[in-house]
This record gives structure tokens, C-alpha cells and sequence, in this order.
């Protein structure tokens, strides 16, 4: 594959999943990692693209939302490593609240049957996933649901929300930097984000090392809200030690 092709179908798989990470790329070309970071540089040069840390996203798309399907296919291999490194934060027994989002349903596909936990979600797939689990007391959050996310906002999501107190919270996140916090693109989801933060005792964020640094339109907490981040290899050394100097505590799997 010339150059221009291979640059092309960065430019196609970075409009239809939202964003594009560098190692991915290079795995699925088959190309260096260095010879991806070319690509996305010419791409960014012609303002197609702009660059984020681990890649890049569509010119202009910072707060493009892709849908379930298509942010499944992103980073799959570090969210699968994300998810095994999560599995050890639970707790023997108690109650967790799952956040929306395609590794956190990963997560609960990969929950042990002998767990024995009360888990609370307004995620619809999170749900359906755990609806049969033998060992799972399952509360489902209700509201307004997003097409785009499958998961319950507003009034109704919120309420409940307010009304419980949880041990544990494995939240999800859009993109989270160290000055801009944390960030969805949906202003009703960053409510609903909120509102599980102040529920849970403990939160351990869920994120892969392609969303650092990725800022979109609604914030809903700051970094020091997290007790733990749980993320990949591609975050670097200098990072994780400034993240863990604002307090927050960062497991790379």
C-alpha cells in the first residue's frame, strides 16, 4: 500500500470511529509505529485530522460522539488488558456502580460467576449483559436513553442516582488531561457522571491512553476526583507521575 492509500484509510476508520491511535494503526498496517505518526502529520498538515496524544481525531471533531459499535473497535487489545487489571479492584462483596461505556461492558462480560456483588447501571447493554449473571443483585437506573451511548439520562437517572450510596464506581470517560479534567461530549451524560461520582465512596476510572489529553465540550469532574486510573502502556512515564502527583493513583496494564 502506497503512502497517499494508506493515509486515506487512516483518514476513512478516523471519521467512523471518531478517532484513530497510533499503535492500532501500525498493527492493522502492519507499518512502524514511527511511519504512522508520518501519516497522521501529513494529515494534520492538510487539516484533515488533529493530533491528540497516542493519535489523532477528525478536523473539527472534538466532540464527535461515535456510536457503540464503532468505539468498540478502537483499542481493543488495551481495553481487554484494562479490563483484567479492573477485575482485581473489586470487591469480594458490596455494591459498584458500572458506568456506559464499551470497556466497562467488556468488564462485566468478564465478571466471574461466583462474584457476588449488588451492581448498579443506567447502561442498557451493561444490563443485558448481566441480567442472567447467578451472583449479580442488578439495579437498573432509569431515564431518557441516548441512541448514541445506549445509556439513561435526565431527571429520572439522576434521582436515583442521588438517592444511593455505592462502595465503588467504575466510571467511563470521553477524554481526561490534567488542566481540562474530565469530559463527554454530551452535556446530559456529563450530568449523569456527576451525579455517580458523588454516589460511590471510591472511583476507579476506566480509560485507555489514546483519550489523554482529548478534551470535548462537557466536563464533569477534574482528575483529583479519581481515586484510581486504570489504563494502558501508552501512557508515559512523565504523565502517570503527574497524574499521581495530583493524587490519583495510575495502574498501566
Amino acid at each position: 500500500m502506497y503512502a497517499a492509500e494508506r493515509q486515506q484509510e487512516i483518514l476513512r476508520l478516523a471519521e467512523e470511529a471518531g478517532r484513530v491511535d497510533v499503535l492500532s494503526l501500525a498493527e492493522a498496517f502492519q507499518v512502524t509505529a514511527e511511519t504512522v505518526r508520518r501519516d497522521l502529520k501529513v494529515l494534520a498538515g492538510a487539516g484533515l485530522v488533529r493530533r491528540v496524544h497516542g493519535g489523532a481525531i477528525p478536523a473539527g471533531g472534538l466532540d464527535i460522539e461515535p456510536d457503540l459499535a464503532a468505539r468498540d473497535t478502537v483499542s481493543v487489545a488495551e481495553k481487554d488488558r484494562i479490563v483484567r487489571a479492573a477485575l482485581a479492584e473489586l470487591p469480594a462483596e458490596g455494591s459498584v456502580i458500572i458506568d456506559a461505556g464499551t470497556t466497562t461492558v467488556r468488564l462485566a462480560a468478564a465478571l466471574p460467576g461466583d462474584c457476588a456483588l449488588t451492581v448498579v447501571t443506567h447502561a442498557l447493554p451493561l444490563a443485558a449483559r448481566l441480567a442472567d449473571h447467578p451472583g449479580i443483585a442488578l439495579h437498573l437506573v432509569g431515564g431518557r436513553v441516548r441512541h448514541r451511548t445506549r445509556a439513561a439520562v435526565d431527571a429520572w437517572a439522576l434521582r436515583a442516582y442521588s438517592e444511593i450510596n455505592a462502595d465503588l464506581l467504575l466510571l467511563a470517560t470521553n477524554g481526561f488531561c490534567l488542566d481540562g479534567g474530565l469530559t463527554t461530549p454530551d452535556l446530559a451524560e456529563a450530568a449523569v457522571k456527576r451525579a455517580m461520582v458523588a454516589a460511590a465512596g471510591r472511583t476507579v476510572l476506566l480509560a485507555d491512553s489514546a483519550k489523554f489529553g482529548q478534551r470535548h465540550f462537557a466536563r464533569f469532574g477534574d482528575l483529583a476526583d479519581v481515586d484510581l486510573l486504570v489504563t494502558d502502556g501508552g501512557l508515559g512515564d512523565e504523565d502517570a507521575a503527574a497524574i499521581e502527583r495530583g493524587g490519583t493513583e495510575v495502574v498501566r496494564a
